[in-house]
């Protein structure tokens, strides 16, 4: 065993945005006794320089899937990182050339993705009907029935992307007797055809043709600002913008000034450009948004399945034959 592998036989392991308090719940981390200390963070560090003085004394530090910045500058402050695990197999807020230069092991976890298909149709359900107005209204002893609701049946939904999420959204909106179509850069007539939806031919057409436009795609360079003042002036007035994928796909101001303006009818929103969102934030008050704190990911079922795979990787490390490597 290597020298920097001992140095970690007695690690501290440092967990970052633990909002709920209940990482070392879910998992087996006994198995870890006597290698490894465990402390949680439920708070999140927004600034370099607490994250620094948080997890200075770590050798193994694990991160929500593109909460928490990795670059080379963070790499070069933690002297003492050896092992940085993720939530998920992809991290776009991890510099992996940094984290090799700078001889950290990068390490993820797999998992199912029906809790963020749920939340996606929790958000389309609750805008279609007004749930929140209507609830809030009823706890309030306001006005009985406030709202029109709009029925999903027969309504066309749009999907901007048709992987493994955007897959299971399609046959829940086709359960629902809607008319689903699917867009994305890459998106071919058969794979659309597998699904039993149709290809739409560009982003303009499925962005005039939808009542309901739900984003399910990855973030990069190619999808960073995809939806702007221009596309969401392409959309119907009474059509919903779904986005439980990543905030920056979006042009955050844009969509504010729409939905303000209401040239279209709302959207729901789980991610955010900068999470957690400011206290002033226009998201959080404007009537025709149902927003949601980065709820996607967040259900029993998935935190049973990434903590295990978080035990289970520290110790492949801890073994000398790390799995799951992102490098």
């Amino acid at each position: 065993m290597d020298v920097e592998r001992m140095e970690i036989l007695m690690s501290v392991c440092a967990i970052l945005d633990d909002y709920q308090g209940v990482a070392l719940s879910f998992g087996d981390w006994g198995r870890l006794q006597g290698q490894v200390e465990a402390k949680t963070f439920n708070q999140h560090f927004f600034h370099q320089e607490d994250l620094v003085a948080a997890t200075s004394d770590a050798e193994i530090v694990v991160i929500m899937r593109e909460r928490t910045a990795f670059d080379r500058a963070l790499f070069a402050r933690l002297p003492r990182l050896r092992l940085l695990i993720t939530t998920g197999m992809k991290n776009a807020a991890i510099d992996l050339t940094a984290a090799r230069d700078h001889h950290v092991t990068v390490l993820g976890t797999e998992g199912g993705s029906r809790a963020t298909t749920e939340l996606t149709w929790a958000l389309i359900l609750g805008l279609a009907r007004s749930l929140v107005q209507e609830n809030l209204g009823l706890r309030s002893q306001g006005p009985w029935q406030q709202t029109l609701g709009t029925e999903l049946y027969g309504k066309r939904l749009g999907l901007l992307g048709l992987g493994r999420i955007g897959s299971q959204v399609a046959q829940i909106g086709l359960a629902f007797g809607m008319k689903v179509h699917a867009w994305s850069q890459n998106l071919t007539t058969e794979r659309a055809s597998q699904i039993g939806v149709d290809r739409s031919p560009s982003l303009p057409d499925l962005l005039a043709e939808s009542d309901f436009v739900s984003i399910h795609l990855a973030l990069s360079d190619r999808t960073r600002g995809l939806i702007g003042a221009q596309q969401l002036a392409m959309m119907k007035p009474w059509a919903y913008l779904i986005n439980t994928s990543r905030g920056p796909i979006v042009d955050e101001p844009a969509l504010k000034s729409a939905l303000a303006q209401h040239t279209i009818a709302g959207a729901g929103l789980d991610v955010f450009d900068k999470e957690p969102l400011p206290d002033d934030d226009a998201f959080r008050w404007l009537p025709n948004v149902l927003a949601t704190p980065h709820l996607g990911y967040v259900s029993q079922e998935t935190y049973r399945d990434w903590y295990a795979q978080i035990i289970e990787d520290i110790e492949s490390y801890l073994n000398g034959a790390p799995i799951r490597s992102l490098l």
